[in-house]
Formats: C-alpha cells, sequence, structure tokens
C-alpha cells in the first residue's frame, strides 16, 4: 500500500506488442538502524512508520464509505485501544519468558553491547 506511486514502479511495451509492469528489485535505499537509536530516537522513528502506515492505509479505501462504516459512537475506537492494550500485554509476556529462557539457558542471547 503506497500513499503515492514509487518513482520506481512502472510499465513498458515489450518487442513483441505486449504489455508489461515492473519494479526495480533494488533501489539502494537506506535502512534506519534502529539497534543504535537512543530511547527517545526509536520513540519518535515509530512514531513516523505509524503515521507513514496510517497515511498509506487511509489512501486505500474510499474516506466516506468508512466513515460511513464506522459510524459516529466509539465502539470501534474502543475496540482497538483494547486490541493495542491486549497486544501490548501479550508482547510483555513474551519478553519475559524471553528473559526466562535466556537465564536458564535454553536460548542463547548476544547484548550486542
Amino acid at each position: 500500500m503506497q500513499a503515492a506511486s514509487d518513482i520506481f514502479l512502472g510499465w513498458f511495451r515489450g518487442p513483441a506488442g505486449r504489455d508489461f509492469y515492473w519494479r526495480q528489485l533494488r533501489d539502494m535505499k537506506g535502512s534506519a538502524e534502529v539497534e543504535r537509536m537512543s530511547s527517545d530516537e526509536l520513540v519518535l522513528y515509530a512514531g513516523l512508520c505509524g503515521w507513514a502506515l496510517a497515511r498509506a492505509h487511509a489512501r486505500s479505501g474510499d474516506r466516506v464509505q468508512i466513515a460511513a462504516y464506522l459510524g459516529k459512537s466509539e465502539r470501534f475506537d474502543s475496540a482497538i485501544a483494547a486490541f493495542a492494550e491486549a497486544y501490548a500485554d501479550q508482547t510483555e509476556r513474551n519478553h519475559a519468558a524471553l528473559c526466562a529462557a535466556v537465564k536458564s539457558g535454553r536460548v542463547a542471547a548476544d547484548s550486542g553491547a
């Protein structure tokens, strides 16, 4: 999903008159090194990623139709908030299980330092 077309995405007509849709496999863009970010930088980066994802999703459907489907109540908002909290709780349980596995020696880990 993209809010705007990828500049490396396009089409062309081959020698036999057939049309092709193509995308460059590697555009050699850089990538964020999250393991080197401070807590504040990571929070900012996560917020920017969330904004970009929300923008792409917002462009994926008819906003009037989606708004009509969701209605004016807070039911959807509450459901999303409950899901987010449950997901965060599960993430904390998973992390605790990983830490326990590392501590017991069942899983090897490198601190990265």
